[in-house]
């Protein structure tokens, strides 16, 4: 049961003839007039004030609290509020609304870059493959953005404010600084999305930042990593078997299976199998993200054997580093080549010189980029080619590792 008591309601009323639609005037100040207060009362403990008012021909309720905590003086300052507002054409209810709105939302500009590249990093590491990974995104960011953009609002970070952070590194460190760009981009986009900001990345390339700055291509030319002549490969294999280290032995078996030097040096025992002749490195330590499948040579499984006592003693990876229960550091394959006298090559090189190799003795391309486990840039070939070629690549391992061991005639 609830009580009410009675609206106070204007003496004159102003008249609407049904056969001249009201004025916008005339109908704020019939809206005006109807609008009564209440008390509504459903307890003796819930009695609220109510404004009841038309709006567009409909009614609409304002409540403006319990009575034990507003008096009728203050619900009818409240009420001739909403009154005057009604007389500007103004919804109450909505103007209300819509202020509360304003209050609780996240401001823009309260959430600085920074705080958004720390929940953006936050959200987004199990995507990076790595610690390392991890780390060069929250060092560059540091280093780099944060002196310049940090504490600005990340609602405020405009084109000028993108530039401050890049020129000053755009042509002495093109590399890093594309990076950073990249970085600070995925950054805005994550803002965006989370409602900080509104409107275009003032960090997008194309179309926007490479109209003001240079390529990195003509900022620098791109330094590809130095290679060995694939003529001078088994020269170089007979100084390296010459090497007694678990790095020498990293390298040798990095350029037999042609792979990368982290994968090499990461490599674990369970993931040999030298009954099957095969290498099976879990996704998570490849580039391209997904598990691969390398087939070993005689040679390869020889450079396994030979290491085969240091299996249980060092927590099962291949090759261990110096560190207790540590891989090999990804300093330790460039090092032998320092020691060799070879300071002028890299590791990485030689999966140049194993491509060029192919491309000389005229193996087929498609084979030699699997064997390099590099991903397929054109979208219907990698589409119908689901295999990975499992099969011919061993073939062409095995002439590889022949050559290698100096076999001229493979």
């Amino acid at each position: 049961m609830w009580r009410r008591c009675p609206p106070v309601i204007p003496p004159s009323l102003p008249t609407i003839s049904s056969a001249q639609p009201p004025s916008a005037a005339c109908a704020r100040r019939v809206s005006m007039a109807m609008a009564a207060l209440w008390l509504i009362v459903t307890t003796p403990e819930r009695r609220a004030w109510v404004l009841r008012y038309m709006r567009h021909g409909r009614s609409r309720e304002m409540s403006f609290g319990n009575a034990r905590d507003v008096t009728l003086a203050e619900a009818r300052e409240k009420a001739g509020e909403a009154r005057r507002l009604l007389a500007q054409g103004i919804d109450p209810l909505d103007h209300r609304q819509a202020a509360k709105g304003a209050q609780t939302a996240t401001p823009a500009n309260v959430t600085t870059f920074a705080q958004a590249a720390d929940r953006f990093i936050a959200q987004n590491e199990a995507g990076l493959r790595n610690p390392k990974h991890r780390q060069q995104w929250r060092n560059t960011l540091a280093t780099y953005a944060r002196p310049h953009i940090g504490e600005l609002p990340v609602a405020d970070v405009d084109t000028a404010a993108v530039l401050r952070v890049l020129q000053p590194i755009w042509t002495q460190k093109p590399e890093t600084a594309s990076r950073v760009r990249g970085r600070i981009e995925a950054v805005l986009d994550f803002a965006r999305v989370q409602g900080w900001r509104d409107g275009s990345n003032p960090a997008a390339w194309r179309g926007h930042l490479a109209l003001v700055l240079p390529t990195k291509a003509k900022v620098r030319q791109v330094e590809h990593h130095a290679a060995l002549d694939w003529r001078e490969t088994p020269s170089f294999m007979v100084k390296l078997g010459g090497r007694n280290s678990f790095g020498a032995r990293a390298l040798e078996f990095a350029i037999l299976t042609a792979a990368r030097s982290g994968e090499v040096r990461g490599a674990r025992w369970p993931e040999i199998d030298l009954g099957a002749k095969l290498w099976t490195v879990p996704g998570q330590r490849m580039k391209a993200g997904r598990q691969t499948r390398v087939p070993l040579s005689d040679a390869a499984c020889d450079v396994l054997r030979g290491v085969t006592d240091a299996r249980e003693a060092h927590h099962g990876y291949v090759f261990p580093g110096m560190r207790p229960k540590r891989p090999l550091s990804d300093m330790s394959l460039t090092a032998v080549l320092r020691r060799m006298g070879r300071g002028d090559l890299t590791a990485h090189g030689f999966r140049s010189s194993f491509r060029d190799w192919c491309a000389d003795n005229g193996h087929p391309a498609e084979i030699a980029e699997a064997a390099l486990a590099h991903t397929v840039g054109d979208k219907t070939v990698a589409a119908y080619q689901r295999g990975d070629l499992l099969e011919r690549r061993r073939v062409l391992m095995d002439q590889w590792a022949a050559f290698c061991n100096g076999d001229a005639s493979r």
